[in-house]
């Protein structure tokens, strides 16, 4: 069940680049074996007939690395992925060492002693302290913490009314969920194209582990599952009409905008397949078309000749805080409408971009 395969997922510390845990426990839920690749990347694969579809989504969440150990037992650390800091004060966060994930929290100054200027000043990254309760540099490190040491959020699950759910890591821990459905109904189906089940490593670390499994897949097509900015908060509305629980989504434009200048304009042909598949479903089909928005498969389109792409994926609010929130029943649609879109590809799915 889509729902408590994503809580368990959520609860399970992943940073970029220490995606071992997140890995296993998505492996013990996949219907067929699973290969590793040097990158880390969990890949099952789906043999069949007509063009390889790479199907993926993000195992990693963002976090932050240990940088210097305080003598006096406080931690600093780097943010790695795009951690807002305005959502960081008071947070508790676990410290992933060798024997298990030692708790801290992130340090605010005592109300009491801040000044009228501090009172609504946001700390920079590079100011933070991470308190986990050590009292020397020797204490921390005996515990296991060293540089280098992953950071995340404490893994949190929050039922919400409706049957919404909020925690950690839902970017994309409900993606990962929702691609272990879809592989457990496909190992069941008629056979279909070849389709490659991707769970990718270090997304959040500039989308890195999906190129290099594109680059050995060869796919012809791409679908890669990921959030899609909900715009049915106040702060939100008016930048678009993605709205939560009302079913999966496809991206007609994404562009960073920042850093990474970089996005997809999706392929008209699976643009047509989504719509069609999703009318067969009778499932709600929202569009999405945003600037700031950036996936790993902005660089999976541009692997060999050029790989058709698309972005499929869910509404979800409060993206890159420590609790995110998302409507599993929009995960139940979304798993319906990639196997309905996979079963629509057949040998002489166009591949051209115009015919």
């Amino acid at each position: 069940m889509i729902r408590d395969d994503l809580k368990a997922l959520m609860r399970v510390p992943g940073l970029s680049g220490f995606e071992d845990r997140v890995a296993a426990a998505i492996r013990a839920r996949l219907p067929v074996d699973a290969k590793s690749d040097r990158m880390g990347n969990l890949i099952a694969t789906f043999e069949g007939a007509g063009p390889s579809v790479m199907l993926f989504t993000h195992m990693d969440q963002l976090g932050f690395v240990v940088r210097k150990i305080e003598e006096n037992g406080f931690v600093r650390v780097h943010r790695l992925g795009g951690v807002p800091e305005r959502a960081l004060a008071s947070q508790q966060v676990v410290l992933s060492v060798p024997d298990g994930d030692l708790p801290g929290v992130i340090a605010n100054k005592m109300h009491h002693a801040t000044t009228p200027d501090e009172k609504y000043r946001v700390l920079p990254a590079p100011e933070i302290l991470i308190d986990a309760g050590f009292s020397s540099k020797a204490e921390a490190e005996a515990a296991g913490v060293r540089i280098g040491t992953p950071v995340t959020f404490a893994p949190n699950v929050v039922e919400l009314a409706g049957g919404r759910i909020a925690g950690t890591s839902v970017d994309d821990r409900a993606g990962c969920a929702v691609l272990i459905d879809v592989a457990k109904r496909i190992a069941e189906a008629p056979p279909g194209p070849t389709v490659h089940v991707v769970f990718s490593t270090q997304e959040e670390f500039n989308l890195r582990g999906a190129l290099t499994a594109a680059q050995a897949l060869k796919p012809d097509i791409a679908i890669q599952v990921d959030l899609m900015m909900a715009c049915d908060t106040p702060d939100m509305t008016h930048l678009g009409e993605m709205v939560l629980g009302g079913g999966p989504g496809i991206s007609l434009m994404s562009f960073h905008g920042r850093g990474t200048l970089n996005g997809v304009l999706p392929h008209p042909g699976l643009v047509a397949l989504a719509e069609q598949s999703a009318e067969a479903e009778g499932l709600p089909l929202q569009r999405s078309a945003q600037v700031g928005v950036l996936t790993d498969l902005s660089y999976v389109q541009l692997v060999g000749a050029g790989v058709a792409a698309l972005d499929v994926g869910f509404p979800m609010r409060y993206s890159h805080s420590s609790l995110e929130v998302c409507d599993p029943a929009d995960l139940d649609a979304l798993s319906r409408l990639l196997v309905r879109m996979l079963a629509g590809i057949g040998p002489e799915f166009p591949l051209e971009r115009f015919a």
